[in-house]
């Protein structure tokens, strides 16, 4: 399911959090839980990954991580103050120390001039630290491509963090 690449990057991630004693959690709109399943693919993952928050709808962002509606209403779901919401919201309502958050247009359909399909937030957290947040745009290539693009984008960032 994973390609070798991928899977060794979520290895790279697991072990600098067990290097940290971290536990990580995921906050995943358009990735659907793509994130907490490629780190779940590595064996022993358990000692380091929390949990994973699959928040596809704008009521599930407020009710799993407290993303406040009005700001959902105001920005939009997928806008670089949703994500930093969200991947605060991970880490307040879980066992974690670190999370990464996404939230993007995977498409096909779905994009606007302002946010068109490929764009995608993702943000990183980590207690006591400054949220990193990044925008891709992928472009229209795909909704398969764009979301395993995302999955890298938001290990990377996480990487980064740790």
């Amino acid at each position: 399911m994973f390609s070798p690449p991928l899977l060794r990057l979520a290895e790279m991630v697991l072990m600098q959090a067990r290097e940290q004693k971290l536990r990580i959690a995921t906050a995943e709109s358009c990735t659907g839980g793509l994130i907490a399943g490629v780190l779940t693919e590595i064996a022993g993952s358990s000692d380091v990954f929390d949990r994973g928050f699959v928040t596809y709808s704008n009521r599930a962002k407020q009710d799993m991580l407290n993303v406040p509606g009005d700001l959902i209403a105001d920005m939009g779901a997928v806008s670089e103050a949703v994500a930093r919401m969200m991947a605060e919201g991970a880490v307040e309502n879980s066992n974690a120390h670190v999370a990464v958050a996404v939230t993007g247009v995977a498409g096909p359909g779905g994009g606007t001039p302002m946010k068109p399909v490929g764009l995608v937030h993702i943000a990183a957290c980590r207690e006591r630290r400054t949220i990193l947040h990044e925008a891709h745009r992928f472009g229209d290539i795909g909704r398969s491509e764009i979301r395993m693009k995302t999955v890298e984008a938001a290990l990377e960032l996480m990487q980064r963090l740790l």
